[in-house]
């Protein structure tokens, strides 16, 4: 009888010992997890890299878009401030702003009327300078 429980015992550590060495080694469960672990750490970088990218395309656009809106704005006034100026409504002047840069096209019937629309566009908020290209009649 004791040998039989001896036995037993011994049965039974052998097992143990056979399923915790089994524990060690990794499974194909294991092998999967690791691999799908390291997959998502590296989609996880690119997405962050690819998201600072777009980021930096967005700020450089949205700086493009404000120089944008700020010309349009520019002309807009210069042609208001020419436009309520009596002596100049009715004359032929095209307005065109490139980073703050008025240029004045058409034509005036006097000197004094250019330097005037040149002086109108001179003093609007944000003009740089202005490119007098007013012809005289």
């Amino acid at each position: 009888m004791k040998t039989l429980k001896n036995n037993k015992l011994i049965a039974i550590s052998i097992l143990i010992a056979v399923g915790l060495a089994a524990c060690d080694k990794p499974g194909p469960a294991e092998s999967a997890g690791k691999s799908i672990d390291n997959t998502a750490d590296a989609a996880g970088k690119r997405i962050s890299e690819t998201v600072d990218k777009v980021g930096e395309k967005i700020s450089t656009q949205s700086e493009k878009t404000g120089v944008a809106i700020d010309d349009a704005e520019i002309t807009t006034k210069v042609k208001a401030a020419i436009f309520s100026e009596p002596g100049l409504k009715t004359l032929q002047i095209s307005v065109d702003t490139i980073k703050g840069v008025v240029t004045l096209s058409g034509s005036v019937d006097s000197q004094a009327n250019s330097d005037r629309a040149k002086a109108l566009a001179s003093a609007v908020a944000g003009v740089a300078s202005v490119d007098n290209r007013l012809m005289t009649k």
